[in-house]
């Protein structure tokens, strides 16, 4: 079990005996997995933010933490630090939980912002320094972490240069009352239904090759050029101080290939690019002092600027009909610009 989609689909419906709806979570915790990211989780009280992290992590067969952020915890609480030994009179390194392959960071902002730095370094480098030493992290590695937006008090806002190290900010919403009567339904028959019901269905060989797969899928130079477009559309915008980061839009187009992957194909389409934009870059946007006193939110400046860039054609950019096919010859499949498909509805 190699392909992304067979493995996004193993995971889904591993994580789905438990989990209601959410496929969309699911989906974007996957392309992370897929592009060596991470994620964050922003949602209101109760709607399992918490435990679509811990259902995710436990399907994956690989070393998971998970750490309660508090105003309290010490950055050495995170990474470790090292320990006198009188029997020895060594000093020993005592880990952190950072030294694991999947750490659930839960309610990232009630923790100080010098606690929140200590995981700038494992974030972006996958290593952590302590007491001047370098260790490297557990691969593969990724940060799942949670937030409540509607609880300010004894929180601090993410800086913007921890925002940018997340790949993609997910909402989890309230699910709608069809979904919440099967929620309803699920633990009326098991109270106590959680992580616990799930098994590991992934191996660390598996989420290799899938990564693998991932980097070989193809990008034409036409949606190349539309995630630019986008990129720089929020660099423009008169409702932003700040503009997405060549981080950002580098993590667009290894997401966009990830998700091209996981819907089983090895090209990417603009549709890929189009449906992520929103969650790659919106919660590394810094708005306008007139935007934000006018309520304008990142999001809608994200769906502003897809409107007006222009959506490459298939067989735009590139002289030929391979522009968003996968580079062979132009009458195999969906390579040729006639046969791409388009996934505008998903």
């Amino acid at each position: 079990m190699t392909d992304p989609d067979e493995l996004f689909e193993t995971i889904r419906d591993e994580a789905g005996r438990v989990l209601v709806g959410n496929e969309d979570i699911l989906e974007g915790l996957t392309v992370a997995l897929f592009t060596r990211g991470h994620v964050l989780l922003e949602g209101v009280p109760g709607v399992a933010k918490t435990t679509i992290a811990n259902l995710f992590a436990q399907t994956l067969g690989l070393d998971y933490r998970r750490l309660q952020m508090t105003p309290d915890l010490l950055p050495a609480d995170v990474t470790g630090t090292r320990i006198y030994r009188s029997g020895t009179g060594e000093f020993d390194l005592q880990k952190g939980p950072v030294f694991s392959n999947v750490v659930v960071a839960d309610e990232i902002n009630r923790a100080t912002p010098k606690t929140q730095s200590a995981l700038l370094e494992a974030m972006q480098e996958r290593q952590v320094t302590i007491e001047g030493e370098t260790h490297p992290l557990p691969s593969p590695f990724m940060i799942v972490a949670t937030q409540n937006p509607i609880e300010m008090e004894g929180t601090f806002g993410l800086p913007e240069a921890q925002r940018d190290r997340f790949l993609l900010k997910l909402r989890v919403e309230i699910p709608p009352r069809a979904l919440e009567a099967r929620l309803l339904d699920v633990f009326d028959a098991d109270p106590d239904a959680g992580s616990a019901g799930v098994d590991s269905v992934v191996g660390r060989a598996d989420i290799v090759a899938a990564r693998e797969a991932v980097e070989e899928v193809y990008v034409s130079e036409a949606v190349r050029d539309y995630v630019l477009d986008v990129v720089e559309g929020t660099r423009t915008s008169s409702d932003v101080a700040y503009g997405a980061s060549p981080r950002a839009a580098i993590g667009l187009l290894q997401a966009s290939k990830a998700r091209a992957a996981i819907r089983g194909r090895d090209y990417v389409i603009p549709d890929d690019t189009k449906t992520l934009a929103e969650r790659v870059l919106a919660h590394r946007l810094v708005l306008s002092t007139d935007a934000e006193l006018s309520d304008v939110s990142p999001e809608v400046v994200v769906r502003e600027v897809l409107d007006s860039v222009t959506t490459p054609d298939a067989g735009e950019g590139d002289g030929n009909a391979t522009a968003v096919g996968d580079g062979g010859d132009p009458g195999d499949g969906p390579a040729d610009a006639a046969d791409a498909p388009s996934e505008e509805s998903d």
